[in-house]
This record gives C-alpha cells, structure tokens and sequence, in this order.
C-alpha cells in the first residue's frame, strides 16, 4: 500500500497537520535545537573528544536502577534548553522491559539509536514545519500586508514540503510500532525519495527568489518589519526568527544524507543492511547534487547576462553567454611596471597600476575599468593557453606577493604581465584558481593508513566569493593550504568540494587517531556506493 500512495503522491492533497506521533517519540522540540546539539555532538565525535569505541558504549546503572550518561547515540543525552533530555532508543520502556538489550552487542545498539535519531529528528522537523506554515504563513495580518504573489516567492513549496514530510514520519512511525527492538528505516527512506525530490528540488531552486523577496520586503514595505517582529516574539515559535524556519528544508535534505551515512558506517559489511542504506544515500547524494546543479545554473546564466552588459572588448567580438561558460574568480590586482623601475636607497620602486581580472571556466580577460563598473578587455586567452611562475621567493627587496603570468595563442606568447597581490592568500588563490588540482589526487586515493591534515568546521561559513568554499558545522576537511594571513584552502572528504576558507571557522584535529578514523569512514562510504554502482 506504500508504494501506491508514493506513485499516486502528486496527486494527493496536502495535509494541514498530522497529529499523530507514535507512543515511542517523545513529545518533540523544535528542529533548529535539534540540529545544534546533534551538529555539536558529531564535531566532538569526529574530533576524537568522546571515548572510543572500546570504552564508549553500554549504559552503567546506578543504585536506583536508572541509568547513567552515555555516549551510545550520535545525539547521545545532551539536554535542550528546556531541560528535557533528548530521547533514546535503549531508554524507550518496551526496550527496556522487553529483557533483550543484553542480546546487543555494543555495535548493534549503536546501529538503532542511529535509525530512531532519524525518526525523533524528523518529528522535530514537521513540528518546526507546522509552525512555520500555521503560524507564519496563514497569518492573515501577514498575507494582507505582503499580497499574493510575494507570499507566493516568500515562502514557495513549503506546504507541499510539509504534506511530503508527514507522509515520510507516518510511515517510519508505523515501523517502530511494528518492531521497536530490530526496526529499519533505509528502505523507507529509499521509498520515499522520488517524493522528496518532487517537492525539494522547486523549493530549494527558488532559494535567490525567496531571499530576494524577503529584503525588499524589509526595506520597501513599512509594514512588514513590524507584523514580522510580532510574529517571531511569540512563544509558539520560541522567538526564532521567520528566516530560520524557511531554510530548514535546505538544512534537513542535507542531514538527511548525514543521518542514513551514519546509518551506513554502522551497518555490518556485505549484509542486506549495508546494501538498503547505500542505495538510501546514493539517492539522497542525487537529490542534493540536482538541487545545487539547478540553483547554480540558475545563479550562471543570471551571471553571465549581468557581466556581458559591463564587459566590452577593443575592437573585437566575444560571445560572453554561453551555457558551458560560468564565471570562476574575479577581481582587482595591480600590474608591476617593470620599464619604469628605479632604485630609492637601497629599495627598488616598481610603480604599479590596476588590472582587473575575469576568469572564467574557460577563457581568462585581463580589462582596465573604463568607469566603476564598466571594463575594457585589453588581452584574453584560453584556460589551456595559461603559464604562471610564483616570484614572491625571488624578487628581494619588493614589498607585496607578485606572480608571473603568460598568455599564449596556439603556444606563442601572446601577452605576459607581472602581478601583485597585497596579501599571500591573494596570490595563492588566484594561481590555484587557473590551475586547479583534481581533489582525488590529495584524498580519492588515500588508504586507511594515509595520516593527512584534516581541519573540522565549529562555525559556519557561507562563502562570499566565487572560489571560496561554504561550509556547514561538523563538515571535514583535508587542509591543503594554510597561508600567512588566515586562509585555508581545504578539500571536504564527504563529496570532494574544494575552495577557501578563513582558518578561523575550524579547528584542527590533533587526534592521530581520529583522524584516521574519519579517513576510515570515508573510505568505507565511498567503497560500497562505487561497488553499488558497479553492480548497476
């Protein structure tokens, strides 16, 4: 019966509210708690700070029979705010009485609290979700303030989001009634998954749409600060503001993925588990990787249109649009004049003037700006066509970090130009921006043996320029590069990403040991979803 009422779900109505929750959740609290203390739980895992596996598991219990902390869940016994403590499975009456717990091995009870994490915390969500469409959407002091068709931008698919995720807590709800010692909920997940890229996928590529909306509203529309700050001072939505609430589909998809990984690092190797949970993830990692792709190419072509009317070239025609064509780094650096040396003192003097800079997948222009936001190309060429020689160790005595470049034309120099960036960040990114490495090189063919630096984001981070890397708390990462001024250039072990960073949105894991755990981990991951794909 699951399966129909999945095929037929487009044309389901949605549902305003399911107030039914299984006996063994407890009463949930708000997603954006959850997600904090889970997120801290996991940095301090993977930083190496909670007991290993062979001292970490079993509960003591204490003279009253009560049990004492433990580090069994991936949440484990961290309290909210409100002085509840977060549910586990081992504590769940029916587990306790049922005299089978001592049956489970260490492993095994760490394997259901990290599948009943996954059904507490999607209780957590539709609560989060109920408040922002009851409460926030279907105001009506709100809807009359802001029209239609900004209601529509502002908050988008997220009913159907909501009508999607219910049916999705429904059916894990009716697993843990069934079997709530040796319950699953990969297959569940994997059921669901055409559902939840029906509705995520429009919802997270209106993402620009909704931001847009929502500061032009802020700045153009008197009445909208005043409704909204009501709004969020009620203690229904705990005085969270309307913009957490709209993000958490993004934040949810995301950990969703993390929670069936977990999943999955704890399944038994070659068994029927392991084989349900990597077709879960894999299809999860594509739900993700069509969202991003979608906004992104979105966010290009927007791009591109922008740039082709402030780029002009001397005396020739570049078709700049182009859907191959996106833009990769741009900015300002300062060409050294070398012609026009002189010695003051001891010192050389290069004089220096800007030369702005477009690379692009493709092609790289060198321009001068004709005004502050019009530029003139002067030479271009092709990626391919590109040579550049660090001089920042050679050139004594001259202030600044200075590169060589050269622009060929079918292998003959075309153009060379001296660069100077006042920071060595600078300079660096603009080199690995015209030449890439392959990630895989550094971490696609590390063994479990391989000890390489890994830094742990404890911040996150939203990327401000085109090569710079956004990061999400607990995220993982190869530090490549750590230069002079506080920049990291990192490569994230879960899906390879590479860019920059400030050092200090992580902290480095010092743990020999954990690091070659996270590595481990990583490399078990990304083995059985290539044998999945194999067997495809």
């Amino acid at each position: 019966m699951r399966k129909k009422s999945l095929e037929e779900d487009c044309t389901l109505p949605i549902v305003t509210s399911v107030n039914r929750l299984s006996r063994f959740l407890p009463s949930s609290i708000l997603y954006q708690e959850y997600s904090d203390v889970a997120i801290n739980r996991e940095i301090q895992r993977q930083q190496g700070k909670e007991p290993g596996p062979e001292e970490e598991g079993l509960r003591d219990e204490g003279s009253d029979g009560t049990p004492s902390p433990s580090n069994l869940s991936p949440s484990s016994s961290f309290r909210s705010s409100q002085g509840s403590a977060f549910a586990l499975w081992q504590d769940i009456p029916d587990v306790r009485s049922s005299g089978q717990l001592d049956n489970f091995s260490n492993e095994e009870r760490k394997l259901q609290e990290a599948k009943f994490e996954l059904v507490t915390s999607e209780a957590s969500y539709i609560r989060s979700l109920t408040i922002a469409v009851d409460h926030f959407m279907l105001s009506q002091e709100l809807a009359e303030c802001i029209g239609t068709q900004n209601k529509q931008w502002l908050f988008s698919k997220l009913p159907e989001v909501k009508g999607v995720s219910e049916r999705f807590l429904q059916d894990l709800e009716h697993r843990l009634e069934e079997d709530i010692l040796r319950f699953d909920v990969c297959d569940i997940v994997l059921d669901h998954c055409p559902a939840l890229r029906r509705v995520y996928l429009p919802y997270v590529t209106n993402q620009a749409y909704q931001e847009q909306t929502y500061q032009r509203l802020l700045h153009e529309n008197p009445r909208f600060p005043g409704i909204l700050a009501r709004l969020e001072e009620d203690p229904v939505c705990q005085r969270l503001p309307l913009t957490s609430f709209l993000i958490l589909p993004f934040q949810r998809i995301t950990r969703l993925k993390m929670l069936v990984e977990n999943i999955l690092k704890r399944t038994t190797p070659g068994s029927r588990d392991e084989d349900t949970a990597t077709k879960a993830f894999n299809e999860l990692k594509k739900i993700i990787k069509e969202c991003n792709s979608s906004v992104q190419s979105m966010k290009r072509m927007e791009e591109l249109i922008h740039l082709n009317k402030k780029i002009n070239f001397e005396g020739k025609i570049f078709p700049l649009i182009s859907q191959s064509r996106w833009l990769v780094k741009h900015g300002e650096l300062l060409e050294v004049d070398t012609q026009m040396m002189s010695i003051s003192g001891s010192k050389l003097k290069l004089p220096t003037k800007p030369v702005y800079l477009h690379l692009f997948n493709d092609c790289l222009l060198l321009s001068r700006r004709k005004d502050t936001w019009k530029f003139m190309v002067f030479v271009y060429a092709k990626i391919g066509e590109l040579k550049v020689k660090d001089l920042s160790q050679k050139l004594q005595g001259i202030s600044g970090f200075i590169f060589h470049l050269q622009l060929c034309e079918r292998q003959q120099l075309k153009h060379q130009i001296l660069l100077k960036s006042n920071t060595e960040s600078g300079k660096q990114r603009w080199i690995t921006a015209m030449f890439p490495f392959d990630p895989l090189e550094d971490i696609g063919h590390a063994t479990e043996n391989d000890d390489i630096a890994q830094v742990q984001c404890i911040k996150s981070y939203q990327a401000q320029e085109h090569d710079e890397l956004t990061l999400e708390k607990a995220d993982i990462l190869h530090a490549k590069t750590i230069t002079s001024d506080g920049w990291v250039e990192g490569i994230r072990l879960s899906d390879g990403e590479r860019g920059w960073f400030p050092k200090t949105y992580v902290e480095e894991i010092t743990s020999r040991s954990a690091r070659l755990r996270n590595l481990r981990e990583n490399i078990r991951i990304k083995c059985v979803t290539q044998k999945l794909k194999g067997g495809d």
